[in-house]
């Protein structure tokens, strides 16, 4: 076994690296927390966009219609818990009959928590946060955003196209905004061979509101929301 003294290995001061290994604490207790007060909170769908959208944005009204549609069929809603789109589907939420849920996140700026949440959690660690988003979630619904929304779509598009979590609807909203992504998917990646072509069909486009609702209760009409005793061994391993 390697020690400190090897040539190979940096320094590092006691102190520090106490906190380093204490720290699995403290993500131990976001999981904890997060699994607790998520789990019986279903069905769910977990909506992103970008924290920069002001209320006045067609866009904000846009999540927050599809948001209220969502929670009136039913559905819990999950968003970021910050202020733009996530504002604006937290509120959606509130207006409709099931809870909304804001998995915030401490950040340095940009993140504050919008006050229209019903259940609150909050998070240092990205990747705790992310697991929350997918691990409970009947649907993904992404309205434009920034790196963060982009990241959150990559992650759920890896998951279901490897196969370390359930199959999704995945609901990409807004056209204009979409398409060119969505074209360089086509025209780069499936030229180059980096994904297949049918992993175009991971995830839907529209424009509608309604097209939201529509997509994931026809995706559910035949097997119902729970996941299958196959499906929960996949979210074991999340």
């Amino acid at each position: 076994m390697k020690d400190s003294s090897h040539p190979g290995l940096l320094p590092m001061d006691d102190t520090q690296l106490t906190r380093e290994s204490w720290k699995i604490f403290q993500i131990m207790a976001e999981f904890v927390d997060g699994f607790e007060r998520l789990a019986r909170i279903k069905p769910s769908v977990s909506i992103f966009g970008s924290a920069r959208t002001p209320p006045d944005d067609p866009i904000y009204q846009l999540a927050e219609d599809i948001a209220f549609r969502l929670s009136d069929a039913g559905f819990a809603i999950v968003s970021g818990g910050g202020p733009g789109i996530m504002e604006a589907a937290n509120k959606g939420a509130q207006r409709g009959r099931s809870p909304s849920i804001g998995v915030n996140i401490q950040l340095p700026h940009e993140q504050r928590a919008n006050p229209y949440q019903d259940v609150s959690l909050g998070f240092r660690h990205f990747f705790s946060r992310k697991v929350m988003f997918v691990k409970y979630a009947s649907a993904y619904v992404v309205l434009p955003g920034g790196f963060g929304t982009l990241d959150e779509l990559a992650e759920i598009l890896t998951l279901v196209q490897t196969g370390k979590t359930r199959r999704i609807p995945i609901i990409l909203v807004h056209t204009p905004f979409w398409q060119g992504l969505i074209d360089w998917f086509r025209d780069t990646l499936i030229r180059e061979g980096t994904i297949d072509a049918s992993d175009m069909e991971l995830f839907h486009l529209v424009d509608d509101p309604q097209q939201v609702v529509d997509i994931i209760f026809d995706f559910y009409e035949s097997r119902g929301f729970e996941p299958s005793q196959e499906e929960r061994e996949k979210l074991m391993e999340l």
